[in-house]
């Protein structure tokens, strides 16, 4: 009798296992950068903010008016694009997708797009570290991707893809201004 009962249910045990199996099986991955943002920009505890040069610009030279580096000067002028997203954890699930690895997503997507590993810098404040990619066309860069952390939200992530037309020395001094940018860019 308790067999026949099992056989009846049998159906639906099944299909309430498969969905513990989905729940617990990591996400799809996004492919590209822009995959990315689409992905996560909507969700709890990530903020995604778009800028364009203009407005960008007025931020970066009124925040860092000081350049007297013209390679500096002419790399922010280049910029077209800057989009960011942060992600601070606000409850026990997204710490949970902290820790199973957006860092990892990133990496792994930029190896995907052939996106060029460069060196990771520590803030001024020293606490805090971006890592770079870079994707380029010919010998001019296109795109940079900074990601890293905040530096007074130790388990945060933050991503910040600036497209526009580089050169190397253009790149080098982007890698050194961005740490410093990045709080204007957030807020």
């Amino acid at each position: 009798m308790n067999l026949s009962r099992l056989l009846r249910f049998w159906p639906l045990l099944v299909l309430l296992w498969l969905g513990a199996c989905r729940a617990a099986g990591p996400e799809k991955p996004a492919r590209t950068v822009a995959e990315f943002f689409n992905k996560y920009e909507s969700r709890s505890g990530f903020r995604a903010t778009s800028y364009q040069p203009d407005f960008l610009t007025r931020i970066v030279l009124g925040r860092l008016g000081k350049i007297s580096d013209a390679e500096a000067l002419q790399a922010v002028t280049n910029i077209r694009t800057v989009r960011a997203i942060t992600f601070a954890p606000t409850s026990a699930s997204s710490r949970d997708l902290n820790e199973r690895g957006l860092q990892n997503e990133v990496d792994g997507l930029l190896r995907n797009e052939r996106y060029e590993p460069l060196s990771t810098r520590e803030t001024s404040a020293g606490n805090a570290q971006y890592r770079y990619a870079v994707r380029r066309s010919g010998d001019k860069v296109t795109e940079v991707v900074a990601t890293g952390r905040q530096a007074d939200a130790p388990e945060s992530f933050v991503m910040l893809a600036v497209s526009g037309n580089f050169t190397q020395s253009q790149v080098d001094q982007l890698t050194k201004i961005l740490p410093g940018m990045t709080g204007e860019i957030l807020k």
